[in-house]
């Protein structure tokens, strides 16, 4: 099975989300909620992470991070690593509270932090399980409208993001019905321009296993067919370059070059061999 490529480097935000194993609940009590709050509120003065909102959901949880120090994975290794020891204790449980890897997409923040952070804290909303995102306990909303201090959310960066906490205020009631930012990314992992993708690229890491990273991450930001192979029915050698670019440089398929091209599958298999 393919695993998602992980991008860290400091300054890097991320939207971060687990997902209970087998969507068994994660939290089955108010305790194990204010557990789970304890430990992030550890983990993020222990990895110097900026919060800017969270959620907490009955089987899974979301998180608007930004990592100074280029430390997701200790950071996330800990969190939920130490939660589910609590977790299987408390319980009397053993094994995987988590579903495999947790999710982290990276975020261009000038675009789209704002929509991100109204997405995460009206989960509870969509899933009908309030009315209202402020009545919602387990969220980073409750901590901006609170006064209280020992928070998990950076309420100062948060409340910069909307210049002022009245704009935040009428932001989040508006009560949009945001688009999934799982919907938009690019390779799997990138919610952002391509600008953007190739700004931050040098910081991609394999560790050292291309076989286990999926297709989509590897070429993320990858120009589209129709800007690499640009049809030329006059000059046969240059079409076959673009070709074999295609297929060498940008990772696609002999047959999504074939069906791209309207032509017959072996064309494309015999110009990629050099027998054209």
């Amino acid at each position: 099975m393919s695993r998602s490529l992980r991008i860290e480097y400091p300054g890097a935000l991320y939207h971060i989300t687990s997902r209970g194993n087998a969507r068994q609940k994660t939290y089955l009590s108010k305790t194990d909620y204010n557990q789970f709050i304890f430990v992030l509120k550890d983990v993020i003065k222990r990895y110097n992470w900026v919060c800017y909102t969270y959620c907490l959901m009955p089987n899974h949880y979301h998180l608007v991070i930004e990592t100074p120090e280029a430390n997701l994975s200790a950071g996330m290794r800990q969190l939920n690593g130490v939660y589910t020891q609590k977790f299987n204790y408390i319980h009397k449980r053993v094994g995987h509270l988590f579903q495999g890897r947790y999710k982290a997409m990276v975020v261009e923040k000038e675009s789209y932090l704002g929509e991100l952070i109204r997405y995460v804290v009206l989960n509870p909303v969509r899933a009908k399980l309030v009315k209202n995102p402020e009545h919602w306990r387990w969220s980073g909303h409750r901590e901006v409208l609170s006064k209280e201090s020992d928070i998990c959310i950076n309420r100062q960066k948060l409340i910069s993001v909307f210049e002022t906490a009245k704009n935040y205020k009428e932001f989040i009631s508006q009560k949009t019905v945001d688009e999934s930012p799982w919907d938009k990314l690019k390779g799997d992992i990138i919610l952002g321009s391509y600008e953007f993708i190739e700004k931050i690229k040098h910081h991609f890491s394999k560790n050292g296993k291309d076989k286990e990273i999926s297709k989509k991450a590897r070429f993320v930001g990858r120009p589209k067919l129709k800007e690499i192979i640009i049809n030329n029915d006059d000059n046969k050698d240059k079409r076959n370059k673009q070709i074999i670019t295609a297929y060498l440089k940008y990772g696609y398929t002999q047959k999504e070059i074939s069906d791209y091209l309207q032509v017959h599958y072996s064309l494309i298999s015999k110009t990629v061999k050099g027998k054209s």
